[in-house]
């Protein structure tokens, strides 16, 4: 089963996808449609360019904080979050999904992961 399909099915989870980190390519599972997911997937691809990015720039003030490479982000707003690991990206209800279960389980499926841009 792929880390999307098991993302999806746990409790509260919207949506949970993959994409490419050229931007040409996407694949979701959830309660979405081609068009919100094609979004989602830019929308996730942009930020993970921005906080690798921003990482960049902090080692340039702080060699060897801890900050590198980046593995991931979360945004949390007043109803659902958006949680995304290495290529894979998650929407959660607020009121229902558990987000340390969310992130949980996508540390522990893509620990092996490339967090390399390409």
């Amino acid at each position: 089963m792929s880390v999307a399909a098991e993302l999806a099915n746990m409790p509260g989870v919207i949506a949970a996808g993959e994409y490419s980190y050229r931007g040409d390519r996407f694949s979701y599972k959830g309660q979405i449609d081609d068009e919100m997911a094609r979004m989602a997937a830019i929308m996730c691809r942009a930020t993970t360019m921005s906080e690798h990015m921003q990482v960049a720039m902090l080692e340039q003030s702080c060699r060897d904080c801890g900050g590198s490479p980046p593995q991931g982000w979360i945004v949390r707003g007043p109803t659902f979050t958006v949680c995304n690991i290495a290529n894979v990206f998650c929407f959660i209800e607020n009121d229902r999904a558990s987000l340390n279960e969310v992130v949980a389980l996508m540390q522990r499926r893509l620990a092996g992961a490339s967090h390399d841009l390409v």
